[in-house]
Order: structure tokens, then C-alpha cells, then sequence
């Protein structure tokens, strides 16, 4: 049996935090808050009606994929709630902005709240199913990695973004939506979702592989986590 790499986190600590590390962390956040943004957006492609989230969200599971791929699931977690933060700060200042009087000459308050503004169900929506969709992801990858011991990477992406993803649809829309519209128009705009995600992420597979290749060259980093505590709330470990 092929033995585990011995190749281990703890120097790349002990250096800080690399700019490699910090591009990645960056592309995660702005992945994130802009999805959320335009998902009000609705468009149709090739006749089925998704939100124009749909160009940028799975971005998000791609580089939570390389996150815990080449610098495990305590870093990915700790990147996880970083995102949760930010996204629940830019959701409290919009509200703000939304709620101050506006100007007497400034006419597109309405417009500006109906973009903008996120009710209370949809904003609670969200931010569940983005933690459980996330962890989901990282912590199945994470397993897997040790399981198909470092060989495989297209199986551990594919697999862990189509149960997260399919975790995440699933509770957005039962969240958001439910005693809304018929549960069958859910199941259905839920399943449309999910495949589209799912074959977004097996699309970007090829960069996948040329990012994990190039971080893991870079960092000479390739972390397994075998002695990992997965409780997704053990943020400081």
C-alpha cells in the first residue's frame, strides 16, 4: 500500500502567512460577497432560469477545494468563517445604507433597496447554508485525500463539491423558500442548481489541478490531515 506523504504544515506556520496564501484567501472573499450580491439577478441560459450567481459562486467551493488541498482543513476553516464574517458585515452595512433617509433629490431608493436589500429569511438562508455547504466540502475532501492517499485529485473535487453543493442548494431554497412555492418548483430549481454547479466544478477541473500543482511547488506545502479535529467550530486549533 502506498504510504502518506511525510509532509507536514508546521513550517509553513512557523513562516506566516505566504502571499500565495493571502492571494487565495482574497479570491475566496471576493468570490463569496460578489455572488451574494448579484444573486437577486435572474437569467436564463440554454432555457432553464438560475440567478447570475451562478458565474461566480462555485468559484468560491473551487478555491475552498485548493484551500484544504494544499493547506488543509484547520487553514480551510479558519477561511471558512472569515468568509461567514465578511459576508455578514456586508450584509449589516447595506441594511444600514438601506435604512438611512435618503437624500431629498436622490430618486432610486426604491431601486437601490430592491437590488441591494436581503430579507431576514433569505440573509438566514444564505449564511446556513453557506457554513454547512462549505465544511461539507472541506471536511469530504479532506477525508478523501487521506483515503485515496494524495492520488485522484479530479475525484475528491468532483465528490466533495456535488455533496456540499447539494447540501447547500437543498437548504438555501427549503430555507428561503419553503410554504413560498410548491415544493415540487423547489425540488426542481434545486436539482437545475445543483447540476450546474457540479458541472461547472468538473469543468474547471484542468485549472484546479494547475493551481494545487503550482501552490504545492510554491509553498512546498502538501497537507494530510491525519491528526485533524474536524469540529468545524475549533477555529484557533
Amino acid at each position: 500500500m502506498r504510504p502518506l506523504p511525510k509532509v507536514s504544515l508546521e513550517g509553513s506556520v512557523e513562516r506566516g502567512y505566504s502571499i500565495w496564501f493571502v492571494m487565495v484567501v482574497a479570491l475566496f472573499l471576493t468570490s463569496l460577497l460578489v455572488s451574494n450580491i448579484i444573486a437577486a439577478k435572474l437569467i436564463s441560459v440554454g432555457g432553464l432560469v438560475l440567478s447570475s450567481a451562478i458565474v461566480i459562486f462555485p468559484v468560491s467551493y473551487i478555491i475552498g477545494d485548493v484551500l484544504t488541498e494544499v493547506y488543509g482543513y484547520r487553514r480551510a476553516r479558519l477561511v471558512i468563517w472569515i468568509g461567514f464574517a465578511c459576508n455578514l458585515l456586508v450584509v449589516l452595512i447595506i441594511s444600514a445604507a438601506i435604512a438611512m433617509p435618503p437624500a431629498p433629490f436622490y430618486e432610486h431608493q426604491e431601486a437601490f433597496a430592491t437590488v441591494l436589500g436581503v430579507a431576514p429569511r433569505l440573509m438566514l438562508a444564505s449564511l446556513v447554508a453557506y457554513l454547512v455547504g462549505e465544511f461539507t466540502n472541506s471536511y469530504v475532501l479532506a477525508k478523501l485525500k487521506i483515503a485515496t492517499r494524495g492520488r485522484w485529485l479530479w475525484t475528491r473535487t468532483v465528490s466533495s463539491t456535488m455533496i456540499a453543493q447539494l447540501l447547500d442548494t437543498a437548504i438555501f431554497t427549503a430555507v428561503a423558500f419553503a410554504g413560498v412555492y410548491p415544493t415540487a418548483e423547489l425540488v426542481k430549481v434545486s436539482l437545475i442548481e445543483w447540476g450546474a454547479k457540479t458541472l461547472y466544478e468538473a469543468l474547471a477541473t484542468p485549472v484546479t489541478y494547475l493551481v494545487v500543482g503550482f501552490l504545492k511547488a510554491r509553498e512546498g506545502v502538501d497537507v494530510y490531515d491525519t491528526d485533524t479535529k474536524f469540529n468545524p467550530f475549533l477555529v484557533w486549533e
